[in-house]
């Protein structure tokens, strides 16, 4: 009995050092994504900060997202914790599937550029905010909806849409992403009927 149980637990490391191993190779395969859009959706105000105007939402099929609403979001005062609200904003992101270097690690947070306009791909006139490239972790991949859930050095989160099936099968919980973005301005942000 005692062979059976120590043959069991054997079998049992060597599978999870074996899926480990297999994560960590995977992030070599992977080839560096971009992407740009316009996001409009519905969902629940978790937190607010009333002094950086940064707000998080969670949509209706559980993706988080840390927006600053922008000088077009009106009577942001009057919104509070709990609101559901319809709000848009437009969300560039590039990710590198790499370890990061130890620049990164020690600075994992960088302004690359201050905010100012939308790249030509967006509605011309589009404000983003700044672009910053940072070394997040993915903390839920959800496969029915096509989604990541991502956790900026900062502990704020941000939901990225997949649209390669392929690529969110490599992805693994706990993986870090070098991830350069615009912030998420909003630049709508109402209480919804």
């Amino acid at each position: 009995m005692k062979s059976i149980t120590n043959n069991w637990t054997c079998l049992i490391l060597f599978l999870l050092i074996a899926q480990v191993s297999l994560a960590q190779n995977t992030d070599h395969d992977l080839k560096d994504k971009e992407q740009s859009e316009l996001v409009e959706m519905k969902g629940t105000i978790t937190e607010i900060n009333k002094e950086t105007r940064e707000v998080t939402i969670i949509g209706s099929k559980g993706e988080l997202h840390t927006v600053t609403a922008g000088e077009d979001v009106k009577r942001f005062n009057d919104i509070e914790v709990g609101d559901v609200v319809t709000f848009s904003f437009y969300k560039y992101i590039k990710a590198e599937f790499r370890a990061p270097t130890e620049e990164e690690l020690k600075n994992p947070l960088v302004v690359l550029t201050e905010e100012g306009k939308a790249d030509a791909n967006l509605k011309p006139g589009a404000a983003i905010g700044a672009v910053i490239q940072a070394v997040v972790t993915i903390q839920v991949i959800n496969l029915p909806f096509m989604y990541v859930n991502i956790e900026g050095p900062n502990g704020n989160f941000t939901s990225i849409k997949m649209k390669d099936k392929e690529l969110i099968q490599k992805l693994h919980v706990g993986q870090v992403v070098i991830l350069t973005y615009a912030e998420a301005m909003a630049i709508s942000l109402e209480k919804a009927d």
